[in-house]
């Protein structure tokens, strides 16, 4: 099952403000993400990017393949 854009960067320890700034993701965009609630203002993460994200905070904080 693959992961939420939370449980990734829980990964790397860095808060959403962070997170953001590191990858450069606006950090509104980020609460969209995290906050699956039936608002008209969630939005989910596109599963390109989540994959994307996984891998590169992998290499980046896990130092993986």
């Amino acid at each position: 099952m693959a992961m939420t854009v939370k449980e990734i960067r829980k990964l790397t320890g860095l808060s959403q403000s962070d997170f953001g700034k590191f990858y450069n993701i606006p950090l509104p965009t980020i609460k969209k993400w995290e906050t699956k609630t039936d608002s008209p203002n969630y939005r989910e993460c596109p599963v390109y990017v989540n994959q994307l994200l996984e891998k590169a905070v992998r290499i980046d904080f896990l130092h993986e393949n």
